[in-house]
């Protein structure tokens, strides 16, 4: 067997390889806690992510939550459209009637945090938020009330 020429495989060269021991940076990762009050919830965190970006922040941030049955999309928080997001959850997805229910009754949580997704990521301009006029970040609770957990990366 031979070995590869370093001149043709870009794997081959040790400076391009991944670094396994690297982790993010913890000055570029900052996290939160909402808590919620009803089952199904869209709360508005636009500030909230805004104030843990420092001033030189510059790219994108992406906005995540860690858990399975929450959610964070961008759209507009008016009160009645939030409130209207909600209705729209829970009257797309059923309340019972999941195979997943058998474990712990939540299915239907699980299966509306799917439609919203688990992560944004949003342009970042000298620390702010490049959000569209009506656009603002909002964590979608599916199976409150809870506390949950934000992070932010940038």
């Amino acid at each position: 067997m031979t070995e590869p020429d370093p001149e043709s495989d870009p794997d081959s060269d040790p400076e391009s390889a991944p670094d396994p021991d690297s982790a993010p940076d913890p000055d570029s990762t900052a996290s939160f806690v909402v808590s919620t009050d009803r089952r199904t919830q869209a709360v508005d965190v636009t500030d909230r992510v805004e104030a843990v970006l420092p001033a030189e922040a510059q790219g994108t941030a992406t906005v995540f939550v860690r858990h399975t049955t929450a959610g964070v999309a961008v759209n507009e928080a008016e009160p009645r459209l939030l409130g209207d997001v909600e209705t729209f959850l829970d009257d797309v997805v059923a309340d019972e009637g999941w195979d997943h229910d058998r474990l712990d009754g939540n299915a239907d949580a699980h299966l509306r945090a799917l439609l919203v997704g688990a992560s944004v990521t949003v342009p970042v301009d000298g620390g702010s938020l490049a959000l569209g006029t009506w656009q603002s970040i909002l964590l979608v609770e599916c199976d409150g009330p809870r506390d949950r957990t934000v992070e932010v990366r940038w």
